[in-house]
């Protein structure tokens, strides 16, 4: 998988993920205001299908539709493209800049540092 998402699609799968399955009327009642129109959604909807991310059921006369791609793969690829594009690869690049951006002190790195090495002893 090496699609992207607009921030519109983004914005679906956000709640597709959370629903599991919904109707474009439940995505359109998740969606913050103004609410797009359902011909709108009904057309991201499609588009999330051809690129791969979704897939549907038929119910009655409608459908439902749900991820065929998780959150967390779909997160992993996006830093992955995030960190080649913009840090050469290196994760410490990243991380560096995170932390100049957010102004982080050392006690939040070090809660950071437990948590990553917390995580890594459990795999």
């Amino acid at each position: 998988m090496d699609k992207q998402l607009t921030k519109a699609e983004e914005q679906i799968m956000q709640v597709l993920w959370v629903l599991e399955e919904a109707t474009v009327k439940e995505v359109i009642e998740q969606l913050p205001n103004p609410k797009p129109a359902y011909n709108t959604v009904s057309t991201i909807i499609r588009i999330l299908e051809t690129k791969e991310f979704l897939s549907h059921k038929a119910i009655g006369r409608g459908f439902v539709y749900y991820p065929i791609i998780d959150k967390e793969t779909y997160t992993k690829q996006s830093l992955h493209k995030l960190m080649n594009g913009y840090f050469e690869g290196s994760f410490k690049s990243l991380v560096s800049f995170f932390v100049k951006e957010n102004n982080m002190n050392v006690k939040e790195l070090e809660s950071i540092l437990k948590e990553v090495t917390k995580n890594k002893s459990d795999d």
